[in-house]
């Protein structure tokens, strides 16, 4: 994921919201969400060239997602793939504070990874210090460390806030959400040895290049049963949607 929105026990009837950005190059393979063949008791896309996925949830309502972090050094070879890091946790029993506590961050790239079930949200980075227990509240997340002010995360975090207080939380109003493709001004971009056309796309939620972008925008809502849905809307390098799908699961 590159964007991802979250709200924690502040909704009346769903404590658990989440909306993201898959952003990927459109070469690399993917899978669509759908229940795993190897584990059927996830439910995720698939990246197909490292095996594991950039958001997932298990039967259980457990739930976790994990964006990289962005940095001007290429990554060191050798190193496990991050989205390792959200099937681990979904095949874990441990509590989230515990399993993100058990991390070797060496292990990986840089990372954000947020990882929750019916009772908590824990965050943790490998670039920015020691895991957190979230508190209730509205949280953003791009390539930078939790509730980085970079105006894409912000804005779509203050989105997410008023839909929430203002009871409109639906999956209509998460997709559109997501669907933002306003770029930061000009004025305000740091190329950060990117060429200015791609760092000024990159400012959007919604990120249209011609060989990199948006692949999936996901939504997730647990509702205080421990029921949930999850919907993916699927699109290709022109930014048209190309497929969805939907599921739900009933808390035992």
């Amino acid at each position: 994921m590159c964007l991802v929105v979250l709200a924690f026990d502040i909704a009346a009837e769903y404590p658990l919201v989440v909306a993201g950005n898959r952003d990927e190059f459109h070469a690399r393979p993917t899978q669509d969400a759908g229940w795993w063949a190897d584990d059927s008791k996830i439910l995720g896309g698939r990246d197909l060239q490292a095996g594991g996925t950039w958001l997932a949830i298990h039967r259980s309502g457990r739930f976790a997602t994990v964006t990289n972090y962005r940095e001007v050094e290429p990554r060191s070879a050798g190193l496990r793939s991050r989205g390792h890091l959200v099937v681990d946790f979904l095949q874990s029993e441990l509590a989230p504070v515990d399993f993100l506590k058990s991390i070797d961050g060496s292990d990986y790239a840089g990372f954000n990874l947020l990882a929750a079930d019916r009772r908590s949200v824990a965050y943790l980075s490998n670039r920015s210090g020691d895991v957190r227990q979230l508190p209730k509240g509205v949280y953003s997340l791009g390539n930078a460390t939790l509730d980085d002010p970079r105006e894409k995360v912000e804005r779509s975090r203050m989105r997410l806030g008023s839909l929430i207080e203002n009871d409109t939380a639906n999956e209509t109003e998460l997709l559109r959400l997501l669907a933002d493709r306003d770029r930061d001004s000009a004025e305000n971009i740091k190329s950060d040895r990117l060429p200015f056309s791609t760092a000024h796309a990159l400012t959007a939620p919604f990120v249209l290049l011609p060989d990199y972008g948006t692949r999936c925008s996901t939504v997730v809502r647990v509702d205080r049963a421990g029921n949930w849905t999850f919907l993916e809307r699927r699109f290709n390098a022109a930014g048209t949607r190309t497929g969805e799908s939907r599921y739900s699961q009933s808390a035992a």
